[in-house]
């Protein structure tokens, strides 16, 4: 898809606990030529951001130690451009409020497919393009 070209000149970083999500998502997007970093803990994550910065993040709810949406929160002043999808199990409304409060623009449902992603990320692609149009 087209949107993939895009989507290789953005650095996307997953963060998730489950070995078999950061496996699959990282087979499905380097397989498309994208550049994927999966950290299993947000202290992971927070390390790397300090390395290097990410056009997209999407994090898991549920992790061990500091949870998805307080990492969230931690990193929204300094990256409150980049693109935030939240992963979870647990999508009553009190979280998903909060993440849309963090800057998420899309909430996943678990289990999902590649489809779902795919179809995530090439809302993300569009969007940015609108808001660089701007």
């Amino acid at each position: 898809m087209e949107f993939f070209n895009k989507l290789k000149k953005m650095r996307i970083m997953l963060i998730d606990d489950d070995e078999w999500i950061r496996s699959s998502m990282t087979i499905f997007l380097e397989s498309e030529g994208c550049q994927l970093t999966a950290m299993e803990t947000a202290e992971k994550a927070l390390s790397e951001l300090e390395i290097k910065p990410y056009d997209i993040i999407i994090t898991d709810y549920k992790l061990p130690g500091i949870s998805g949406l307080e990492f969230l929160g931690r990193i929204q002043p300094l990256y409150s451009e980049c693109h935030k999808v939240l992963i979870t199990a647990f999508g009553n409304d009190n979280i998903i409020s909060k993440a849309l409060q963090l800057g998420v623009e899309k909430v996943i449902q678990k289990p999902f497919t590649t489809e779902t992603i795919e179809k995530t990320l090439a809302y993300l692609i569009d969007k940015n393009e609108k808001e660089n149009a701007n």
